[in-house]
């Protein structure tokens, strides 16, 4: 089982940035397409971003292309996901996890991050 860890999360003003970051000491991310998925309570899992590990290619939700960016540092084995304008509606638990084929379907996940944007 990937062993992933997810971390960069916390509580931020509506218009600000942050940079989560993803990474597996059992498991080589450059070898699989990576994606972000968030949970926000009373809500349904939404895929945010994916990056494709055969070309760099990246896919963005509707709800955040134009202010996410996801890129991936292969010497340090890990996935970013870079926040930026940051809205309240964004608050969740975010999650990287191998996602074949950037198709929204999860095999292994991490334990989480929260990101809440608050005033």
């Amino acid at each position: 089982q990937v062993q992933f860890v997810d971390s960069g999360g916390g509580l931020v003003q509506p218009g600000g940035s942050l940079r989560l970051s993803c990474t597996a000491s059992n498991f080589i991310l450059d070898y699989h397409d990576i994606g972000w998925f968030r949970q926000a309570p009373g809500k349904e899992r939404e895929g945010v971003s994916c990056i494709r590990h055969s070309d760099g290619s990246a896919y963005y939700a509707d709800s955040v292309k134009g202010r996410f960016t996801i890129s991936r540092d292969d010497a340090t084995n890990t996935v970013y996901l870079q926040m930026n304008s940051l809205k309240s509606e964004d608050t969740a638990v975010y999650y990287c996890a191998t996602e074949s084929g950037c198709s929204g379907h999860y095999d292994d996940w991490g334990q989480g991050t929260q990101v809440t944007v608050s005033s």
